[in-house]
């Protein structure tokens, strides 16, 4: 819980330099009107592990927080060098281009946040902060990393998306403790054959890069449960994804040129959400329903004339998103999906939707706008569910009366 306090200095038995750091670190920020004229700097009496932003002291009246987040700095009050117990820092959200060597001092780091600053490199030294456990430098104008990045042994999470990194070093496969990895929105053409042997990886972000191909080896990260390879120049997926058996969470392979998807896809039973949008897939395999634990699928954007009736073996899907395709029939076994809340079938070329579809009785949102339904089936006005029916721009020569009939009931009707 945050509690402005000017007396708190005074107050506490705080280490005389450190009460000094801090109303240093104040001064200067009054004179850029940070925190406000006249006011301190917000407190949190927690520990790192309560952290919620401001500053935070220990049992042991040692800061061992402080956030300087958005305060407009262009270079680091060197009043930080007195705060030696210092564990999380954050500094995201200001103009630094540059990080003074002091900085290193600072050697019980275990969290810090550059995010959203001009950072063009990060200093070698970076390496000696053995204790650091997070580092993040997303939205910074970095094109490499420092070569002694794998001397942070301790470090568990590494995000520096959005920036401009040509590479990624080979010894980023030392980190062996790293769980979470993000170099998405890069440059990157090539990973390093180190990466792939990362085995306690648990979210591996590169998206938004200039890959071509991704190698086999990407089934050593086994302990996978989120991988988003969206947003690149892939055409092909090895076979070897189907070794990420602990996929849990997300898919992400959208905006690739993907033409197909491995067999070996029928292996992510434990995959909830799967995204492939964005493609040339002009077919799906009836592997796919065996994605048993699918609750999001995501299709829409590739070319698509028809869907496989294995997709009524997902039994706890609940979106499904087929838009802009080129679908003209759609199976029977939709009416399977029994617990599916949410159908966007708009932009293909359906001419008719089976009667099945009415046994979706949990369905609330049913999108067929811009196909060519020339009928409806009737049971469409039995799902006790369905809040939202769009069928405009299609080819019903008149609209059936048992429409009136969901509108009374508080069903929204597009025509």
């Amino acid at each position: 819980m945050l509690e402005e306090g000017k007396q708190y200095y005074s107050d506490s038995s705080m280490q005389i330099n450190e009460a000094t750091a801090l109303k240093e670190l104040e001064q200067q920020l009054q004179v850029i009107g940070i925190p406000g004229t006249g006011k301190a700097l917000p407190w949190a009496t927690g520990g790192i592990d309560e952290y919620s932003g401001g500053v935070s002291i220990n049992a042991d009246q040692h800061v061992t927080s402080l956030s300087l987040r958005y305060c407009a700095l262009t270079s680091l009050p060197e009043a930080l060098m007195l705060l030696p117990h210092l564990q999380h820092l954050d500094l995201a959200g200001n103009q630094l281009k540059v990080l003074p060597a002091w900085l290193q001092r600072l050697s019980h780091l275990r969290t810090l946040y550059l995010d959203n600053n001009q950072l063009e490199t990060l200093p070698e030294w970076l390496g000696d902060m053995s204790e650091l456990e997070e580092l993040h430098c997303d939205a910074n104008r970095l094109t490499s990393l420092p070569a002694k990045i794998n001397q942070l042994r301790k470090l568990k999470r590494l995000s520096v998306y959005h920036n401009r990194l040509t590479n990624i070093p080979a010894t980023i496969g030392e980190l062996v403790g790293l769980t979470d990895l993000s170099v998405g929105h890069n440059m990157l053409t090539t990973l390093p054959e180190s990466l792939w042997q990362l085995h306690a990886l648990l979210v591996l972000n590169i998206s938004e890069n200039r890959l071509e191909t991704l190698p086999e080896a990407i089934g050593n990260l086994t302990a996978l449960h989120t991988l988003d390879i969206g947003h690149n120049e892939l055409t092909a997926l090895p076979e070897a994804l189907g070794m990420l058996r602990n996929l849990t969470h997300f898919l992400y392979m959208s905006n690739n040129h993907l033409t197909s998807l491995p067999d070996s896809l029928r292996n992510l039973t434990q995959l909830t959400y799967l995204n492939i949008t964005d493609n040339n897939l002009v077919n799906l395999s009836e592997q796919i329903g065996d994605l048993s634990a699918l609750r999001e699928l995501r299709i829409y954007n590739n070319q698509l004339a028809t869907l496989p009736e294995a997709l009524g073996r997902l039994s706890q899907l609940k979106e499904l998103h087929a838009m802009n395709n080129h679908l003209t029939t759609l199976p029977a076994t939709l009416g399977n999906l029994s617990e599916l809340t949410t159908l966007d079938l708009r932009n293909n070329t359906l001419v008719t939707i089976p009667e099945t579809l009415s046994k979706l009785s949990l369905l609330r949102y049913l999108d067929l706008r811009a196909n060519r339904l020339l009928t409806l089936p009737e049971g469409l006005r039995d799902l006790p569910r369905l809040e939202k029916l769009d069928l405009r721009w299609n080819k019903l020569r008149s609209y059936p009366t048992w429409m009136q009939q969901l509108e009374a009931r508080g069903c929204l009707v597009y025509r």
